[in-house]
């Protein structure tokens, strides 16, 4: 009992910077999405692609979670994107405070979407919001299409999928129709979107998308 207690204050006191953290992206007008997935699915090569294909429309930035090193956001800012590195150091997953302190070293101005781009987990992050507009999950095929019902709850609070990789579905056990199905029987309100980071299949779609979806400044 005394463990569910514990959870329960430390969830209360992350979402109320939560609360806080969404207030001021709603303020400044940043759409802001939690991009979450297992280790290796493809998170910083999808903003990479996002990246070319808003580079021209869309003022983008960036906080980097990771458990150790700062190899993504060297990635992120070869691009001229403004990026924060959080290194959790162990920790498998970011909160609503470590994303509210990394707001103070990144400069909002002008800025129209924000990636949170969480550490490589698809447990302990589906629990924590982060102040996000939209949690963004991404599976790839290589991980199999039951993946969604090994972890539900994170495609439960989830808005959109990404189902990435599809450029190997020849070479793979994986039948995205199955992967799509089962995701939507947990959620039959994902929005889903079949993309690969190679070939730059299904990009086009999801950048479209993130246009629509912008919010507007305040």
């Amino acid at each position: 009992m005394s463990v569910i207690t514990i959870e329960r204050k430390v969830l209360e006191k992350n979402d109320q910077i939560a609360v806080r953290n969404r207030r001021l992206f709603e303020e400044r007008g940043i759409f802001t999405l939690n991009l979450v997935s297992s280790p290796g699915s493809g998170k910083t090569s999808i903003l990479e692609r996002t990246f070319q294909g808003l580079r021209d429309t869309m003022n983008i930035a960036v906080i980097e979670g990771d458990v150790q090193t700062d190899l993504d956001s060297q990635r992120v800012a070869q691009y001229g994107v403004p990026v924060v590195q959080i290194v959790t150091l162990g920790g498998c997953h970011l909160d609503a405070n470590l994303v509210q302190d990394a707001l103070t070293k990144l400069d909002l101005t002008g800025v129209e979407l924000l990636f949170i781009e969480n550490v490589g987990n698809l447990v302990c992050p589906s629990n924590y919001d982060l102040g996000e507009a939209l949690k963004v999950v991404v599976l790839s095929t290589t991980e199999g299409d039951d993946k969604p019902l090994k972890y539900p709850a994170m495609i439960r609070n989830s808005s959109v999928l990404l189902i990435n990789k599809i450029d190997l579905i020849p070479y793979l056990p994986c039948n995205p129709d199955t992967l799509r199905n089962n995701a939507l029987k947990i959620n039959p309100d994902l929005k889903i979107f079949e993309i690969s980071c190679v070939t730059g299949e299904g990009i086009s779609g999801w950048c479209d998308w993130l246009k629509k979806k912008e919010c507007p400044v305040k």
